[in-house]
């Protein structure tokens, strides 16, 4: 493979620490995904970094920062990972939702093909990823 493809397979954007910063999120997102080929999945996956990147930007991240949004092409194609990096503190989990709040991570276990936090320095990367052949079916 050479370097112009796989750098097509990769890409990312930061947001800085503003309300604004998720609807610029999902139209980054929608036009990736668009380019590629995964528009039939394009409802779940605008759904999920709406709602991680609202996390990173309520939980996350500390005033003055920003997080990343970084979008994956896998597995020959077939496979799309989304991330959201941020700064903060804390292990992210599903949790029973709290009046108006809490639903976010249970909405990304039920829509996303798999999903799971990882480490960063300082920080943590929350992601999900999406199967091309496996249409949502929630």
């Amino acid at each position: 493979m050479d370097e112009t493809m796989q750098l097509s397979l990769l890409r990312e954007r930061f947001y800085r620490r503003e309300r604004r910063s998720v609807p610029a999120a999902r139209e980054f997102v929608r036009g990736a995904v668009t380019d590629w080929g995964f528009g039939a999945r394009l409802d779940d996956v605008l759904l999920c970094v709406s709602e991680l990147a609202t996390n990173a930007l309520v939980h996350g991240v500390l005033p003055g920062r920003g997080y990343l949004v970084r979008l994956l092409l896998e597995e020959g194609g077939v496979a799309l990972r989304v991330e959201v990096h941020d700064s903060g503190s804390g292990q992210p989990g599903v949790r029973e939702p709290d009046g108006e709040s809490g639903r976010g991570l249970l909405l990304v276990a039920a829509v996303a093909d798999r999903w799971g936090v990882g480490e960063r320095k300082p920080g943590k990367i929350v992601w999900c990823a999406f199967e091309q052949g496996c249409l949502s079916a929630r």
